[in-house]
């Protein structure tokens, strides 16, 4: 597979054209059932954070707790879900996964305080991080039944994810309102075993594995790389939601110490957590992550800051809030095709430079929110930073399989959304750090700036980080 930069895939012979509701649709419909599950619960709990907020008697930086500790999870889980998935087999991880949310589901409703509340996320994340490594691990068969492009069928579940996470806010409000804040966990519970069941009837089935036990899985999983990586993210994480009010000064030597020890790690192990070396040689996948990790920034900064200003703030409520958001994905239908001809015409790179121009504009909508928080500019903001996200979505979900080895698919995908995590964690920082003293309009100010600046930087990535035909 080339790793041209901004190039699409070699041009094969075209497919028999499949019929509009084929079972491979079908198929890609019953992992989304449980991709989702992630997005939606980002959505959800994005409307929940100042009913939190009052529930458990927290501050703003405190309940961004509840977003990262979910994100962190995720990010340490990817990798080494996508090495379960390519060892045991992607089904059989997919739905063990969707066992683990019911469990979450399940115990979440009854937490007695936000560290407990935190702990159910921790659940609720590790029966996620199983869905979307072993969704890409199957889409090799299913494309290779089907005659269906594996990249776009990866883009149409990204794309359904993303949809899942704007969407997300407003069945929160309505969960909130209709039944408190219990409901965002209790909704998982079916939709979980909707996966369950779906994925059952038409997922493809595993293919015959060498039997391996699970500690041996373990042994080679790199446990104290994971602990390092964590350790790192944590001590960080820590420091720079305090950097505002009472830094602990210590935190910051602490988490480069636990960088350096995991770089050390990483680079002796035999089976590292993210195997260092063959990345620093595959310099078109680095710029993927890279891509993602902003472009995330800048999408989550704004769904998780802008429920808790519209609320406290301009004093909507929390369903009109999440109602507000949806156009984050109102035009993701629309933009598909076009987003994926473009690609077919233009080239990825074109795409992404298109998308992440169309990004660094819409963001400066935000500023204007400090001084007009009517309901029809909210929807114009939202919808204006929504449609170009799809864009620099598809586009870079594609770009993945491209600069994969073909071989490590699942693994990649793991890192990608690993990749997509830290983006999420960055923005609570983005968020708690901004509305440290408040949620009034000089407080959203400096979020919407930071923001800005950081659509802007991945426009500076896609455009001048330019990879050369023979990296990766």
């Amino acid at each position: 597979m080339p790793h041209q930069d901004g190039a699409a895939e070699p041009r094969t012979a075209r497919a028999p054209r499949t019929p509009r509701f084929s079972r491979s649709s079908w198929t890609i419909a019953a992992l989304c059932s449980g991709t989702a599950l992630s997005a939606l619960n980002s959505g959800m709990i994005a409307v929940s954070l100042s009913t939190l907020r009052r529930e458990f008697a927290v501050d703003a930086a405190a309940v961004t707790w509840v977003i990262s500790v979910f994100y962190l999870t995720s990010a340490v889980l990817q990798p080494l879900m996508g090495r379960l998935a390519d060892r045991y087999g992607p089904r059989r991880v997919f739905r063990i996964g969707m066992c683990i949310v019911i469990v979450a589901g399940v115990l979440g409703p009854f937490s007695p305080s936000l560290e407990w509340l935190c702990a159910a996320r921790v659940v609720l994340a590790v029966g996620t991080a199983t869905t979307f490594p072993s969704a890409a691990s199957m889409l090799r068969s299913i494309s290779a039944v089907s005659g269906r492009s594996a990249p776009k069928m990866i883009g149409r579940i990204q794309l359904i994810d993303t949809s899942t996470a704007a969407i997300g806010p407003i069945v929160g409000g309505v969960l909130l309102v209709l039944f408190g804040w219990e409901a965002i966990f209790w909704i998982n519970v079916p939709l979980a075993a909707i996966a369950i069941v779906s994925t059952s009837i038409l997922a493809p089935r595993d293919g015959t594995r060498d039997r391996l036990p699970l500690r041996t899985t373990l042994a080679e999983s790199d446990i104290p790389g994971i602990l390092a990586f964590s350790v790192t993210i944590v001590a960080l994480l820590m420091f720079l939601l305090e950097v505002t009010t009472d830094p602990n000064w210590l935190l910051l030597p602490a988490a480069v110490l636990a960088a350096g020890l995991f770089v050390w790690r990483e680079l002796r192990c035999a089976a590292p957590f993210i195997d260092l070396r063959l990345l620093a040689a595959n310099v078109p996948l680095i710029r993927v992550y890279l891509t993602f990790i902003l472009a995330n920034l800048v999408l989550y900064s704004a769904l998780f800051g802008m429920p808790q200003f519209l609320e406290d703030h301009a004093g909507f409520s929390t369903a009109a809030v999440g109602a507000m958001l949806v156009p984050l994905a109102a035009f993701n239908i629309v933009m598909t095709p076009v987003v994926e001809r473009l690609i077919d015409r233009r080239g990825l790179r074109t795409a992404l430079v298109i998308g992440s121009a169309g990004l660094a504009v819409a963001t400066l909508g935000l500023l204007v929110l400090a001084v007009s928080t009517a309901a029809w500019v909210v929807l114009l903001v939202t919808a204006a930073i929504g449609i170009p996200y799809v864009v620099v979505l598809i586009a870079i979900t594609q770009s993945l399989y491209v600069a994969a080895p073909p071989d490590e698919v699942g693994e990649a995908a793991g890192l990608f959304q690993t990749a997509r995590s830290l983006g999420c964690i960055g923005s609570t920082v983005v968020v708690g750090v901004s509305f440290a003293s408040g949620t009034g309009p000089i407080d959203w100010l400096l979020l919407a700036g930071t923001t800005v600046v950081l659509a802007v930087l991945v426009l500076v990535v896609i455009v001048f980080w330019r990879t050369r035909p023979s990296d990766g």
